[in-house]
């Protein structure tokens, strides 16, 4: 079977979108074994290296295999999709009810680990999410979504803030669909003020519990009016 010759550049990248679109076309099914690198470049018009980088970028994706002295088997038909397409597509009560995990516990640790520098940074995004009031809902969620990161950086765990990192962009997207659709900030410009202030006040005062409360609190308030819809 000829795959058709490929243009010189990217030639990784096209073999991979090339032998891709075999399995996953379903012109190779679960349990195939691949051709061998040396008739697949043969079809692809490349060298058995550029093959081999292409076999490890499916591999990569979760749709072949290799199995010693047997060759190149075929275990999936739909690549793996990565962490950020994941959130993007999944429910936003889903979504509200992991970052309630990873921010309550985020905001505890805070409260046992803010410096003094992290306690001028959260009053100072306290205060941008004040400011913000004044401006569009846009403006309004990133500064809400900025003094979140702002207590999940103060509790000095890099996996935690990575996670948070993935999470925000997913986050200030529905956050500012809900505020529009429900019309949150046309009664109050500031909405949730109170339960932001007193998680500032929580984690500067060095209390885990008060401060995972106020974190929690807030949270459920939110999933509840998402489940609502």
């Amino acid at each position: 079977m000829s795959l058709g010759a490929l243009r010189p550049s990217p030639l990784v990248e096209q073999a991979t979108v090339h032998l891709r679109e075999q399995i996953t076309g379903g012109e190779w099914a679960v349990g195939t074994k691949l051709p061998g690198e040396t008739a697949l470049a043969k079809s692809l018009g490349v060298g058995r290296s550029t093959v081999r980088e292409a076999l490890r970028a499916l591999a990569g994706a979760g749709l072949v295999q290799a199995r010693q002295g047997a060759g190149v088997f075929v275990i999936a038909t739909r690549p793996n999709e990565d962490w950020s397409v994941q959130l993007r597509q999944a429910a936003i009560t889903d979504v509200y009810e992991v970052r309630m995990l990873i921010e309550v516990e985020a905001a505890q640790l805070a409260a046992q680990r803010r410096t003094d520098d992290d306690v001028a940074l959260l009053h100072e995004a306290l205060a941008r999410r004040r400011d913000a009031a004044n401006a569009g809902n846009a403006e309004f969620v990133a500064a809400d979504i900025a003094l979140h990161e702002a207590v999940v950086a103060a509790a000095h765990n890099p996996v935690l803030t990575g996670l948070f990192t993935e999470f925000a962009p997913v986050l200030r997207q529905r956050l500012l669909d809900l505020v529009e659709l429900l019309s949150l900030r046309s009664d109050d410009p500031n909405h949730g003020d109170e339960g932001h202030a007193a998680l500032i006040d929580a984690v500067v005062k060095g209390d885990a519990q008060a401060a995972g409360r106020a974190l929690r609190d807030e949270l459920k308030q939110t999933l509840a009016l998402l489940h609502s819809l």
